[in-house]
C-alpha cells in the first residue's frame, strides 16, 4: 500500500476520533492523538505533562513557570525552550518524524499545516449538527444537562479555533482549509467512514 498521511480535523462530539481509529485500521496507517504528545515530550527531554497542558491550546501555561524551578541555569534558555512557539516546534518535529517513518492519521495539533509540504497528504475536517454532538457528550458525561453540554462544547471549540488559527494562519473549520469536510449526522460513522475511505482510495488511486 502506498504511504499516505490522513489528518482529520474535528468538532467536539462528531466522532471525528473513531472515524480516525477506523480510517486508521482500513488502511494500515499509524493512528496518532494524544500519542504524538508523548513523541514529542521524548524528542524534546521535556515532560509530557508540558505538552499535555498546553494541548490544542494557542497560550502558554505561565502559572507552572512563576515557579523558579531548578530545570535549567539559564534564564534566557528557561524562557525560550518553553515558549508555546517551541513547544509547539517540538510537536511538529514529531509529526513530522512519524510520517516520514509510514502511513499515518493524525488527529488535530494542525497536523495538516504541519505537513503542508507534502504530496501524499489529505485533510479531512469532521462535523456534525450541534443536537448530534450534545447527545454524543451527555452520552459520555451523563450528568450533563443539554445546556452544560452545549457551553462545554462552545468553550472547548473556542479553544480548539484559537490553537488552529494561531499556528497555521487559516480558518479552523472552513471549508477552503481542508480536502474535504463531512457531516457525521447525515450518514452515522461508519457510513461517513466508508464514504471518507472511498474518497481516499480515489484521491491515492489505491
Amino acid at each position: 500500500m502506498k504511504h499516505i498521511i490522513i489528518c482529520v480535523g474535528r468538532q467536539l462530539g462528531s466522532g471525528g476520533h473513531d472515524i480516525a481509529r477506523m480510517l486508521a485500521l482500513d488502511f494500515n496507517a499509524k493512528y496518532y492523538d494524544q500519542e504524538i504528545l508523548n513523541l514529542a515530550a521524548k524528542e524534546s527531554g521535556i515532560s509530557e505533562k508540558f505538552f499535555e497542558q498546553n494541548d490544542e491550546q494557542p497560550g502558554f501555561f505561565r502559572s507552572l513557570f512563576h515557579l523558579r524551578t531548578a530545570l535549567v541555569s539559564d534564564d534566557n534558555m528557561y524562557q525560550n525552550k518553553f515558549s508555546k512557539e517551541n513547544l509547539f516546534k517540538f510537536q511538529s518535529d514529531a509529526i513530522l518524524k512519524a510520517a516520514d517513518e509510514g502511513s499515518c492519521v493524525f488527529v488535530g495539533r494542525c497536523a495538516d499545516y504541519v505537513l503542508r509540504e507534502r504530496k501524499d497528504v489529505v485533510s479531512i475536517f469532521v462535523t456534525a449538527s450541534k443536537r448530534f454532538r450534545i447527545d454524543q457528550v451527555i452520552a459520555r458525561h451523563p450528568n450533563m444537562t443539554v445546556a452544560e453540554a452545549n457551553k462545554f462544547i462552545n468553550q472547548c471549540e473556542s479553544k480548539r479555533a484559537a490553537y488552529y488559527n494561531y499556528y497555521t494562519g487559516k480558518k479552523w473549520g472552513d471549508a477552503s482549509s481542508y480536502d474535504l469536510c463531512i457531516d457525521t449526522s447525515v450518514l452515522g460513522l461508519r457510513d461517513t467512514e466508508c464514504f471518507i475511505a472511498d474518497f481516499l482510495r480515489k484521491r491515492f488511486e489505491l
